[in-house]
């Protein structure tokens, strides 16, 4: 079994370009700023590749995941 993915981003460096958003859906979305919002940091498993595949399509690599 995997261990539980936990999710943090620093919301001061976000450009807003959004590939979070168009990635993972269920778990960033944005502000009215456009700056990313995390709707949770514990995202279910199925979840994971998407977080992952977020992480690194972030032009500003705002996110981290861990596990």
């Amino acid at each position: 079994m995997l261990a539980p993915v936990r999710v943090s981003v620093d919301k001061d460096l976000c450009i807003g370009a959004g590939q979070c958003v168009v990635t993972a859906p269920e778990v960033f979305d944005q502000d009215d700023d456009g700056i990313v919002e995390l709707l949770t940091d514990s995202p279910a498993e199925g979840d994971r590749d998407a977080v992952k595949e977020a992480e690194h399509v972030c032009p500003a690599r705002v996110i981290t995941v861990d596990g």
